[in-house]
This record gives C-alpha cells, sequence and structure tokens, in this order.
C-alpha cells in the first residue's frame, strides 16, 4: 500500500532532513547526515527519476544533507552553491544569482501571496504485513528476494506516475504538460516505532518538474493524490507477484476489518506471527474503540466508511510514539528472531518459508495461471458501480489490478493485461456521463466520469458472532454479491452454449445490458491475455476457466453471505448462535400456540420465526439476472 503526506515550508522539511533521513530516528544536533547514517548502520537515501539528468544527478546516487536541504527546504537547484558563485564571479548580483538557483517558482513569490509552499510529496511504500514478517523471519536469501522485488516495484511504480500520471500546470492550471521526468530521493526504513519489523521507503517526490521548453514548474498535485489507490494496488501486485514466483508462494484473503475488503496476504504466515509484528495495529484499535464511543455520543449514530477511516487516522496520531534511535538491520534481524522464538518456539520460526512454500504448492496446483477477461471486466465494473455509483478509469483500473491479485493468487501475468481489463470494462459495462462543453477544453481519457447500469444491490444485515447487535452489509459485501450474480449467470450462459453446440465459448452481457443481449456472441472466450493463442477447445477452455474461477474467485471472502438469502447467515462461527436462537424461537412459539389453544383462538395466525427472518433478510440479488429488466 502507499500513504501520502506533504514536506512544506516551515517544519515540515526539517522533519525528514533530520528525521527520515536518519531511519526514522531523531539524529544528534550539528551531526552530519553522512556521519550519523554510517554510525548508526543505515542505508543512505538515494535519487530515483527519470528527471535527475536536468539536474546533473544520477539515479541510485546517494542523497546528501546539502542537497536535500536545498531541494527540499527552499526550492532550489542540488547544486545552488556552485552556480551561485559561479554567477557571482561573472559579475551577478547575490539576488540574480540566487535567482538563478530557483527552480520554478521563488518560495518567496508564494509566501507573499499567503500561501504554504509545497516542496514534495512524501509517498510512503509498505508491503503486507505477511511479507515483512516473512522479510524479518527468513534466511538472507528470502530477504534478499523480498527487498529487490520491493525495489522493483517502487521503480514500476515510479515509472508508471512518469507515463501516465504525471503533469505540470501554470496560468492557475489553465495550461498544462505531460511531465514524463520525476525527481525523488527514496529513503529505506526497516522497522516502526517500537522496533518491531516494518519494512517501508519513504519516496520524497519532488514538486518541480520540466515544461518542453526547458523552465520549471509546480507538478499536478491534485493528479497524483487522485492516483494514489491505482498506484498503491500496482506497487502491491508487482512486488507480491515477483515474490510468489521467486519463492513458489501464493496469497489467500485475510479480513482485517469485517465487512470491509481483505488483504491478500502469503499463505502459510500464521496470523500469531503477524500480530506478533503489528503492535501499533493493535494500539490503534484500543484508541479507536474510545474515539468512536466518543462519536456515537456525538452525533447519535455509528460512523460511515469515510467517518471510520477518518477516526483511524486520529487513532493512529493519538498512539504515535516519540522517535527512537535507529539500529542497523543485522541487529534488528537477531532481535527479531529471538523475540518471535521466545513467544513461539524455534520450530515454529525456522519452518515459517517450508510452511509457506507447501501452502503455494498447494493452491497453485488449484489455482492456474488464466484469467478469463470477459468474466473479469465484469467483476471489476460490478464493485466498482456499487462502491462508487460514479467513476472514473483510475477507479476501474485499481479493481483491475486487485482482481488480479486476488484471482491469481500471486502468478505472474502479461504485462498490460491489467489496461485490458479496465478498458473492457469501460467500454462494455459502463455508461459515460461526461459529456464536452462547447468552446471548452475537450477532456482527457482519465477526466471521464462514468456510471453502469446494473441493478443497485440491496442491503441486508449480518449477525455478529460475539452476541453484538447485527451489522448492516458494507458496500463492498454488497459489491461482491452483485458481481456473484452476474459472473454466475454468465457462467451458466456459457457452459449451456459450449454443450448445446461445440462452438466458441461466447460471453453475454444480458445480465449487464438489457439492451444489447447478443453482442458478446461473435466473439470468442479470452483466456488469458488477448495476444496469447491457446490450444484447448472451446469446451475444454470454458470448462478450464470455470473450474479455475471457481478455486480462485472470492466467494470465500463472504464467509456464507452468498446469493442464497437461507445461507448467508450461517457461517461456521455463528451456528452454535444459530441453533441457540432456533430452540429459543421454536420455545416461544409452542408456548404461543399453546396459549391459543387455551383461550380456543386458531393457532394458525402465530407468526413463524422463518417469516420474521425472511422479513429482515432482504434478498441481495433481488432484481437480477439474464432476463430481469431494468
Amino acid at each position: 500500500m502507499i500513504s501520502v503526506a506533504k514536506v512544506q515550508r516551515l517544519n515540515a522539511w526539517r522533519y525528514y532532513v533530520r528525521g527520515v533521513a536518519f531511519g526514522d530516528g531523531r539524529r544528534p544536533a550539528r551531526q552530519p547526515l553522512k556521519d550519523a547514517q554510517e554510525k548508526a548502520g543505515l542505508p543512505p537515501g538515494v535519487w530515483m527519476g527519470r528527471g535527475l539528468t536536468a539536474l546533473g544527478l544520477t539515479a541510485g546516487e546517494t542523497v546528501t544533507q546539502r542537497q536535500m536541504e536545498l531541494m527540499y527546504g527552499m526550492g532550489r537547484h542540488p547544486d545552488a552553491d556552485r552556480i551561485e558563485r559561479e554567477r557571482l564571479a561573472d559579475g551577478d548580483t547575490p539576488a540574480e544569482a540566487r535567482l538563478a538557483t530557483v527552480l520554478g517558482q521563488p518560495v518567496e513569490e508564494v509566501e507573499r501571496r499567503k500561501q504554504t509552499p509545497l516542496f514534495a510529496l512524501d509517498f510512503v511504500f509498505r508491503p503486507q504485513a505477511s511479507l515483512v514478517v516473512l522479510w524479518a523471519l527468513g534466511d538472507d536469501h528470502t530477504r534478499r528476494v523480498i527487498e529487490q522485488a520491493h525495489e522493483r516495484a517502487v521503480a514500476t511504480v515510479l515509472g508508471w506516475l512518469e507515463d501516465e500520471v504525471a503533469e505540470t500546470r501554470w496560468s492557475s492550471g489553465r495550461n498544462r504538460a505531460k511531465a514524463p521526468a520525476l525527481v525523488a530521493a527514496a529513503f529505506r526504513h526497516f522497522d516502526n516505532r517500537d522496533g518491531f519489523p516494518l519494512l517501508h521507503e519513504h519516496v520524497l517526490i519532488l514538486n518541480r518538474v520540466q515544461r518542453p521548453d526547458g523552465s520549471w514548474y509546480a507538478l499536478d498535485t491534485v493528479r497524483l493524490y487522485q492516483h494514489i489507490v491505482a498506484a498503491g494496488t500496482l506497487y502491491t501486485l508487482t512486488m507480491t507477484t515477483e515474490v510468489c514466483e521467486e519463492l513458489g508462494l501464493a496469497t489467500v484473503p485475510r479480513e482485517v476489518t469485517p465487512g470491509l475488503r481483505p488483504v491478500m496476504e502469503i499463505a502459510g504466515v500464521d496470523q500469531d506471527l503477524i500480530d506478533w509484528s503489528a503492535t501499533r495495529r493493535e494500539q490503534i484499535d484500543a484508541a479507536l474503540e474510545g474515539i468512536t464511543d466518543t462519536y456515537v455520543k456525538k452525533h447519535g449514530r455509528l460512523p460511515g466508511e469515510r467517518g471510520r477511516n477518518g477516526l483511524g487516522w486520529w487513532a493512529a496520531q493519538d498512539t504515535r510514539r516519540e522517535k527512537k534511535t535507529p539500529k542497523p538491520l543485522e541487529q534488528l534481524r537477531a532481535w527479531w528472531r529471538a523475540s518471535a522464538i521466545l513467544r513461539f518456539g524455534k520450530q515454529m520460526v525456522d519452518g515459517l518459508l517450508e510452511r509457506c512454500q507447501a501452502a503455494g504448492k498447494a493452491i497453485r496446483a488449484r489455482v492456474g495461471p488464466r484469467v478469463d477477461t470477459a468474466l473479469a471486466a465484469v467483476d471489476v465494473a460490478a464493485i466498482v458501480f456499487t462502491v462508487r455509483r460514479t467513476f472514473a478509469r483510475r477507479h476501474v483500473l485499481a479493481e483491475a489490478r486487485r482482481h488480479l491479485l486476488e484471482t491469481l493468487r500471486g502468478r505472474g501475468f502479461a504485462p498490460g493485461l491489467d489496461d485490458y481489463i479496465a478498458d473492457r470494462a469501460l467500454t462494455r459495462h459502463a455508461r459515460q456521463l461526461t459529456v464536452a462543453q462547447p468552446g471548452r477544453r475537450t477532456p482527457v481519457p482519465d477526466q471521464l466520469t462514468y456510471t453502469a447500469d446494473f441493478a443497485w444491490p440491496h442491503r441486508w444485515w449480518i449477525a455478529d458472532a460475539g452476541g453484538k447487535p447485527p451489522r448492516e452489509s458494507s458496500r463492498y459485501e454488497r459489491a461482491r454479491v452483485a458481481s456473484l450474480v452476474l459472473q454466475n449467470a454468465i457462467r451458466d450462459a456459457r457452459i449451456l452454449s459450449t454443450a448445446r453446440d461445440e462452438g466458441p465459448a461466447a460471453t453475454t452481457s444480458a445480465a449487464a445490458r438489457g439492451d444489447d443481449h447478443n453482442h458478446d456472441q461473435a466473439a470468442p472466450h479470452a483466456v488469458d491475455h488477448p495476444d496469447q493463442d491457446t490450444a484447448l477447445t472451446p469446451a475444454q477452455r470454458a470448462a478450464a476457466v470455470h473450474a479455475h474461477q471457481q478455486a480462485a474467485m472470492p466467494e470465500e471472502y463472504l464467509e456464507g453471505r452468498t446469493t442464497d438469502p437461507a445461507t448467508w447467515l450461517r457461517t461456521p462461527e455463528n451456528i452454535a448462535r444459530l441453533a441457540a436462537l432456533t430452540q429459543d424461537a421454536a420455545a416461544r412459539r409452542r408456548a404461543v400456540a399453546d396459549h391459543l389453544q387455551q383461550t380456543g383462538q386458531p393457532a394458525t395466525d402465530a407468526v413463524r420465526p422463518a417469516d420474521q427472518q425472511q422479513h429482515h433478510t432482504t434478498r441481495p440479488d433481488q432484481g437480477r439476472g439474464p432476463g430481469r429488466d431494468r
């Protein structure tokens, strides 16, 4: 995942120069950054991005303290001291010499408008908790594989931002141009403030890029913020796929918060090990409970999904500890291993990679490296529509990458498959809302807004195994159910069509579009990437894809909350509670029947518990199906 923070004027840039560049510790006063890093055994920061050439820098070169002060504290050239000396020697005034080293608009001009200058955006890249545990407790080879995958994933995301997202703007945003050359400084950290493992990378993207004429202007940071989720899914997908392919691992979904999207973790990493490393999670959860109680007392209701995210941020800030003294990675790994062995035993720690590889082998034997692009497009479009109602291409692209991670379970895929699925979801299952206005600039493709014509899934309620009041289904759970209904309809239509005439396994979008029932019938079903051929017959191909999707698609995420209203509540955790409720309801019904019989009234007026349950349980797939009118 990726989180973002601002590097601004005043004290923010000092925080990065003195802390982030020093392993998120507190660097001693007046001690040079290089000396402090060497003494603490920390890796130095390195430069990244295609824009380094224009500044006389090279990728992988060490970031110095003076360069950080000039670029991230003053908005000047990293070699400003030399340039200023040369300009003064040529006869320029001090003001002119200093102005020649400024990148873009001077900071003083921005402050005169009573605005706070933005020097950079801090992108923090962090892998899943199970990968962090495997990196911390695995052998040297495992650690190197994970670190190399992390480095390549960060570079991939930065390259994607340069190719697809980054733009520069001027004239109050009226003029803009592509900015395919970013400048960034990367600093790697190994632990959290409690000293437990947390591999993450701070990438400070400079808020200055070159226009085609060579002048420096600010980035369109709004676009960067808009594409954060798509960038985060690309990082997770890229890193997880490389680690799984290199070490023979696979992923499984892990529900962190009930009702929200599960996290795809490495299969075989025990939950106890994840909890051991995630000390911050326990602290945040404890603080979040009190903050939520305060919110309920103030507003008289529980917070929504957006409100929960905001309260979670406050809980994280309230429980954040003071900076620590950083330590070398070798010392940290020795301490982590001793701590884990003391808590879980040597056998559990030493056999971690072997268990992960065994679990990965079992999953890989069941889930093949196939992607049904027709079902993927339906899944992506249905989920994005149910969660957002209106959406842009970046939302669909992010969901397409999640789909690949969830479906392939760590297996590799052809480059560009995520874009293909996103484009297919937009062209076949979405309807454009943005209309070009006469006399105004034509919106670019990633600024278009879409919606879909799927039926809106009804809400339902989910009982808690711990005796708490039932909670309403989240938008994500409703989106999953809506997607499964459409996928099942397409699977059934495809298999029936194949069994009938052994023709090409065609797709149908009748469940998605009521006005075009057969627009896909002439197109062959796409397996793998569209550029890859398959040697299977149509019948074999349809059967293989159906079996693969049944094994890999996320029916298991619903934990019994399927499209059948009679079974959505019946999870293993709720069986005992359901039995007790059934017995209690049966006892009450017998008591009511006996009372009515004694008073001479007919017993058929009693309300059956099954009717009560059906009344409170709305069908999540009501109004859906291949032949249902919208």
